[in-house]
Formats: structure tokens, C-alpha cells, sequence
């Protein structure tokens, strides 16, 4: 006899942990999409069930903090809903930003900067700010551009993000 096969339930799990409300597309801050199990059940459990669904086959959709929690990273949950508030604060009161909360299953939704999309320069993609577990900074910026997606620039922090603003917010 050949032994259960785990792996549909522990994908079925999964999906169901990160699965979003309908009501995410209105979202206006990555607040307003911590409704998901990933969100609100205890984080020891989190980490595990992640662990396991994405040592079946490898990467799992997740959100940025939870991937940088499990390498062991970014020390909390916490930690990661504070960094992706702060941007909320800093590029929600200035004029041009937009948030998307309909990012891959499982992110935390980005920041768009809708001047630098079809203006002077005649970019099809705006300036993009993401959060991200490739560095330390947890900021990435993808440039205004059309075609080929550029390399995103790791920026340091939100201090980093806060200085280089003027910079991001030129491209018209």
C-alpha cells in the first residue's frame, strides 16, 4: 500500500492562509489587506505551516516579511507591518503616489508614482516602491520604464526612501 499523498492538502492549506477578502482591490494601505490568516494567527504557526508548504516544492507565494522572518531576517511580524505602515505615512501624503493592492498572491500591495506613467519621459510603467526580503533595507524601487523590467534599486530604509524621493519623483 502506498502512502498518502499530503501535498494537494498542504497547497490547499496554504492558499487558504493567504487568501486575501474580496474587498482587498478597494484597499488604500497595506493595513487595509492584514486580514488573512498569515495576518492574524499566531506567528510561530505561520512560520511552520510556511516552512513546510515551501519545503514541498519549493518557494510559496508569501509576503515579504514572512519570507525574512523565516531566514530569520526581520525579527517579527511586527516589525514588518511597522516598516510597510511607515511608507504608507510617508507616500500617502504626497501628491502622485498611488497604492496597488492587487500585487502577487500573498504581497502587501506597492506604491505607484503615477506622474513618471506616459508623461514627458513616456513611460508605460510607473515608478514602483515595493517592499522586499532581498536586503536589509526592505525597500526596492523599480524605475519608470518601458519594455524590459529594469533592476530594482535597493534603497536604505525608509530614511534611504526619504532622501532619495525627490530623486524617484523627477521622472515625468
Amino acid at each position: 500500500m502506498a502512502a498518502p499523498r499530503l501535498e494537494p492538502m498542504l497547497d490547499l492549506e496554504w492558499s487558504q492562509a493567504i487568501e486575501l477578502p474580496r474587498t482587498a482591490a478597494s484597499a488604500t494601505g497595506p493595513g487595509e489587506l492584514r486580514r488573512a490568516w498569515v495576518h492574524r494567527a499566531p506567528e510561530d504557526r505561520v512560520v511552520t505551516l510556511f516552512r513546510k508548504a515551501g519545503g514541498m516544492h519549493g518557494p510559496v507565494p508569501a509576503p515579504w516579511w514572512l519570507r525574512a522572518v523565516a531566514d530569520g531576517k526581520l525579527e517579527s511580524r511586527e516589525l514588518g507591518f511597522r516598516i510597510e505602515d511607515r511608507i504608507a505615512q510617508l507616500l500617502g501624503r504626497r501628491p502622485g503616489w498611488e497604492f496597488v493592492p492587487w500585487a502577487a498572491d500573498g504581497e502587501s500591495g506597492y506604491w505607484e508614482f503615477m506622474p513618471s506613467e506616459r508623461g514627458k519621459s513616456g513611460h508605460a510603467t510607473p515608478t514602483t516602491v515595493l517592499n522586499t526580503d532581498r536586503h536589509p533595507g526592505w525597500i526596492d524601487v523599480l524605475p519608470a520604464h518601458s519594455g524590459t523590467t529594469p533592476e530594482p534599486i535597493a534603497v536604505a530604509g525608509l530614511a534611504g526612501l526619504r532622501a532619495r524621493l525627490g530623486e524617484f519623483e523627477a521622472v515625468r
